[in-house]
């Protein structure tokens, strides 16, 4: 894992800087701090930069990135891990082709020159984000892995494009504008985004399983995008029921079990992030029967017994033999941290998690690892959230009686009371712009559309007007593909929703990649293995949700390996304590509002409105407020704070100048062009 960065003109002639080249590696050095790297081409206005976080090929020298061919034909800068490389280069080096180092990010490179891109993407597996300039095209591709797992960032300047593996790698740029759209604001402030959107002016993502191809032609760059891999659910009548409950089993048992065993393969110790989930324990369970040692395994556990998930972490660990680390947090420590973790998830959260899971790679580092798999992924694959099983009582089962529908639904919020606001709207909202293409409201996306008639009350008079006809729920449809939803069981239809919402914009980023990179900390995903992924969808929604039961074909699979009190404990959603929960951490909660909430920081920044703000802690602190509605108030204070550290981290700061001063620090410049070299060796014989 590491970060990327470049720039491409739209003239060739116009000398790329070495130096901001440099500076955009540095301000992401937390992503790459065992090293740096940059190249050009000078003949044709491209360049790229690399800050390395070494875990396969340990040789400083031999893995340094960007690579380029040896016709000086490519260049190439990867982010990320490609799983199964070593039969690939095998392979290739069997065919006559020579690598020059034992880094899998290699294998792109030979690949390309072998086959190239649209045929060399289907062989690659894992996560990852990459930048390819080829100069015979004059054209540059930007990949991005097929869940998202990798970031990877795009915008337009008066001189080209700029890209990068994080938003501050752009802002580093002084071309690139650093200013929060009305729209950004709006899904900022009702937690979902649109879909390769950012909050940001001008800046876009590149989406998860497709390419950004980026043509030079008579000094202008011409942008298209393709889709190279979707999530495919079959469409009802092409499903093979001939496949009986036992094949998926045995399937998904032996299709994870590849998964984990691919990750388990590093240069460095692996350890696993554990929780009281089937997710993270199955990863264990596998990991350590895969492994010649203990693993190590990693626990969050919060003070307010109500969100901890300790006790069962524990008895997987007893379990398995793994040497099991527990991080206790409590409610109080977690605002005192946010800022620092908005700088690094560049949005807002809704839950202080982002906090909590931003400490633990903190602590994974201090303790000398650098990598571990985690349990992503299983959720939206295996209908494991709440949001699921109510859109399945509701829409997939249409031969379940009314009175047991109903029955099956109250129970369903019983048991989470806990996150009704959050992952549970109170009540039902229905966006038709979302039924028009979904064929109904996805119970996931509810919640945050309960917040969306909140916002326009919170936000600036300019903002506010400019929001006036804006629908958000309109926004997000319009970036769903219809043809991977026809069809489709509401079932598939819910969870593909999901992965291309919640999976990519929310749980990769600040629950993932941004926090846990924001120590040099690689996460690796197992179940968001591709190969999985294809092997899941092919299971019947009814074995994946069976009766009241979720993820019922990952329990069976899973069965030998799980405790008992594991096996048949009910999907519980792992997040911190919200703020009106704790006294403490509701005073830690105002301390941040007083400082970012006040009338002249709110005037100063030009986001908010100062009495709507006012006004929805009063709702907040209101004796009638029912405690869904605080869980759902907790969520926007959070964004409210969020946009405000947003704009001071951000827009208010000099970025450019910021990243400077880190490579000044590192000591990271560029080395002597070659020219310069030579003349500095003339001017050492003349003296």
């Amino acid at each position: 894992m590491c970060g990327i960065g470049g720039i491409f003109h739209n003239n060739p002639q116009q000398a790329v800087d070495r130096q901001l080249l440099v500076n955009m590696a540095a301000i992401q050095v937390h992503r790459g701090p065992d090293g740096f790297g940059i190249r050009h081409f000078e003949d044709a206005g491209v360049g790229f930069c690399h800050a390395r976080l070494s875990i396969i090929d340990l040789n400083e020298n031999r893995a340094r990135q960007p690579f380029s061919s040896d016709d000086d034909q490519l260049l190439m800068a990867h982010n990320g891990e490609f799983y199964d490389f070593q039969r690939i280069r095998a392979d290739l080096t069997a065919r006559g082709l020579r690598f020059s180092s034992k880094s899998d990010s290699e294998i792109l490179l030979r690949l390309y020159q072998q086959v190239g891109l649209e045929n060399t993407l289907p062989q690659l597996r894992g996560e990852f984000a990459f930048a390819l300039y080829d100069r015979g095209e004059d054209c540059l591709y930007l990949v991005r892995d097929r869940f998202g797992i990798k970031p990877q960032y795009w915008c337009l300047t008066p001189e080209g494009l700029v890209f990068g593996s994080e938003l501050k790698v752009l802002f580093a740029h002084p071309a690139v504008e650093r200013r929060l759209t009305s729209e950004g604001l709006f899904h900022q402030l009702m937690q979902t985004m649109v879909p390769g959107s950012t909050a940001f002016a001008g800046i876009q993502q590149v989406k998860p399983g497709h390419v950004l191809k980026v043509q030079r032609r008579n000094g202008e760059l011409q942008v298209s995008e393709w889709c190279y891999w979707d999530l495919n659910f079959p469409r009802e009548g092409e499903r093979d029921r001939s496949l009986g409950e036992q094949h998926h089993i045995e399937a998904i048992r032996a299709a994870l079990l590849e998964a984990v065993e691919l990750r388990m393969v590093a240069d460095v110790p692996v350890g696993c992030y554990l929780s009281g989930g089937i997710d993270s324990c199955s990863i264990l369970g596998l990991a350590a029967a895969v492994s010649q040692s203990p693993v190590k395994a990693f626990t969050i556990g919060f003070d307010d017994v109500r969100y901890d998930e300790t006790p069962v972490a524990r008895e997987m660990a007893e379990a398995t033999g793994a040497e099991q680390d527990v991080l206790r947090l409590s409610g109080e420590q977690l605002y005192g941290w946010m800022e620092r973790t908005i700088w690094h998830t560049e949005r807002t959260i809704y839950n202080t998690l982002a906090v909590a899971k931003f400490l633990m790679s903190r602590h994974v580092n201090e303790v000398n690892y650098k990598v571990v798999m985690t349990g992503e992924g299983s959720d939206e694959l295996f209908g494991g959230y709440p949001a699921f099983r109510r859109d399945m009582y509701l829409h997939g089962l249409d031969d379940l009686p009314q009175e047991e529908r109903q029955t099956c639904q109250e129970l369903l919020e019983q048991s989470n009371a806990l996150v009704q606001g959050a992952m549970l709207a109170a009540n039902q909202i229905d966006d038709p712009d979302l039924e028009a293409v979904v064929g109904f409201t996805p119970s996931c996306l509810q919640p945050w559309l309960a917040c969306a008639p909140l916002v326009p009350e919170l936000l600036a008079e300019p903002h506010r007007e400019a929001l006036k006809n804006y629908s958000p729920g309109k926004a997000i449809a319009d970036q769903l593909d219809p043809t991977q939803l026809e069809g489709r069981h509401a079932l598939d239809r819910a969870q593909y929703v999901w992965i291309k919402t919640m999976l990519e914009g929310q749980i990769l980023t600040w629950g993932g990649d941004r926090v846990d990179m924001a120590h040099s900390m690689e996460a690796r995903p197992a179940f968001l293995d591709h190969h999985l992924a294809e092997v899941a969808v092919q299971v019947p929604p009814e074995l994946r949700i069976k009766g009241k039961t979720e993820k019922y074909v990952l329990r069976e699979a899973m069965a030998g390996l799980l405790p008992e009190v594991l096996y048949k404990r009910e999907k519980f959603a792992f997040m911190a304590p919200p703020a009106h929960t704790e006294p403490k951490k509701w005073q830690q909660m105002k301390e941040l509002a007083d400082r970012h909430l006040n009338d002249e920081a709110i005037k100063e920044a030009g986001l908010l409105s100062a009495e709507g703000v006012r006004n929805l802690f009063a709702r907040h602190d209101a004796p009638a407020t029912s405690d869904s509605d605080r869980v759902q108030m907790d969520a926007v204070i959070n964004h409210l704070l969020g946009v405000q550290m947003l704009h001071r981290l951000f827009v208010a700061s000099d970025i450019p100048a910021k990243a400077r001063a880190m490579a000044d620090d590192l000591g990271w410049h560029p080395e002597p062009s070659p020219s310069l070299q030579d003349a500095a060796s003339r001017q050492e014989m003349l003296c």
